[in-house]
């Protein structure tokens, strides 16, 4: 297992009391609702869910005591229902990312809504016959949008969930260059909905360092819900 352990590799704490990281329940029912604070970041992961790497990613998480949104393309829901189900039943949130993970500026927009609510769809399936819901959230692939799909989703009172810092775990780089990357990002942005991938060990590598070092820098996480689950307790954290 990668480690950050001494020397360069240990990014200076700031020298501040610890405080609770687990920050907000923020209720969201159009993306206006998503105003963050200083130092307040909302965790999300795209493109799971994926065997092991995002059972990784809930161990992580769970070990920081905060919550995600896990963005996920629907053939991968469908591959792995049993594991959208724990994502679930830890309390994270879950959106959808179509169902093939197609840029969709790139098809036509039948087409293009077909894959959306396809994904939509399939993350639903998965978590039948269970109490929890998909939360009607969207993100679109390689940040892909349409004004028109955009609007068609509003209409349909589904959220798109955009994206203020991305850490570039996509790209092939080492857990330690991955982790400065990130960190060096959301110090400068200061705050923000966060873009990670639970399909990278990389990522999975580097998280418990990541998250370890934002709470000593005195940033909290909040955590999305849709504003209907506040109403409805038996979703209220699934949802």
């Amino acid at each position: 297992m990668f480690s950050f352990t001494s020397g360069w590799w240990t990014l200076l704490r700031a020298a501040r009391p610890a405080r609770s990281f687990s920050g907000r329940t923020i209720a969201v029912g159009a993306i206006a609702d998503i105003k963050l604070k200083r130092r307040e970041l909302v965790l999300t992961f795209d493109d799971g869910p994926m065997p092991q790497l995002t059972e990784d990613i809930l161990k992580a998480l769970d070990d920081a005591g905060v919550k995600a949104t896990f963005m996920m393309i629907g053939a991968q829901a469908s591959a792995h229902p049993a594991l959208v189900r724990a994502v679930a039943e830890k309390g994270h949130t879950i959106g959808s990312h179509t169902q093939h993970h197609v840029n969709l500026r790139a098809v036509d927009p039948i087409s293009a809504k077909a894959e959306i609510d396809k994904g939509r769809d399939s993350v639903a399936t998965s978590l039948e016959p269970t109490r929890y819901r998909a939360a009607p959230l969207f993100r679109f692939p390689y940040l892909a949008d349409t004004a028109l799909l955009r609007a068609q989703l509003a209409k349909g009172d589904i959220v798109v969930l955009d994206v203020d810092i991305s850490i570039g775990d996509e790209n092939d780089l080492s857990p330690h260059q991955l982790y400065r990357q990130a960190m060096r990002r959301i110090l400068r942005r200061g705050s923000g909905v966060v873009l990670m991938h639970d399909i990278h060990a990389r990522t999975v590598a580097m998280l418990p360092k990541l998250l370890a070092d934002l709470r000593a820098r005195g940033f909290t996480i909040a955590h999305l819900v849709p504003a209907a689950a506040l109403l409805a307790p038996m979703s209220a954290m699934s949802s």
